[in-house]
């Protein structure tokens, strides 16, 4: 089965936070348990595609970049996208389609916005879905904590399924390369 690493949004800016938006929530665990994945999905020969979002320091300089911390294997395909859907006017899903891809193992930024789309519309459109319930974060919301909003997600898309393609949530700690998804059909 071929399958892929989709790390969305980990810009330097987006994790570290600047003058308009605050950091995102235990952003030294986020980039940690990031590069323990890419080292993971080396391991399985998977795919590793991150997502840059060109509203983040207005798509220049620094702070645009894939925060300094994360190591970006020279392999990994990169596409920046406009919207907070990965697959919109970017070149990920035909990237996904020329790949034969079956199997997403899903991090990165902002929780309720980015993954939780990203992880949706990846199971509209043919593709079983690992989110890594530790590997995305957000920050506070006017009415949430990013902790809760983060354990939010976590329950919510565990299970989350569009007929023949679900999400199931688990922990950099497991082996996410090894889909579970059978199990649960």
């Amino acid at each position: 089965m071929n399958q892929a690493l989709l790390i969305i949004d980990a810009q330097q800016d987006l994790i570290e936070g600047n003058k308009e938006e605050k950091g995102v929530f235990e952003k030294e665990k986020l980039v940690n348990n990031i590069n323990t994945v890419i080292d993971k999905a080396i391991e399985a020969s998977a795919s590793i595609i991150f997502i840059r979002d060109l509203d983040v320091s207005t798509g220049v300089g620094p702070g645009f970049q894939v925060h300094k911390d994360i190591s970006v294997p020279s392999t990994a395909a990169i596409f920046d996208k406009t919207a907070t859907n990965s697959f919109y006017g970017t070149a990920l899903q035909e990237y996904l389609n020329q790949n034969k891809i079956e199997h997403l193992v899903i991090m990165g930024c902002k929780t309720e916005h980015c993954i939780d789309t990203a992880v949706r519309t990846a199971t509209i459109n043919h593709f079983d879905v690992t989110l890594v319930g530790d590997g995305h974060s957000t920050s506070d919301s006017k009415i949430l904590s990013a902790e809760q909003i983060v354990c939010h997600h976590n329950e919510t898309l565990h299970g989350h399924y569009n007929v023949d393609n679900f999400s199931v949530v688990r922990n950099t700690d497991e082996d996410l390369f090894i889909p579970i998804h059978n199990k649960y059909r």
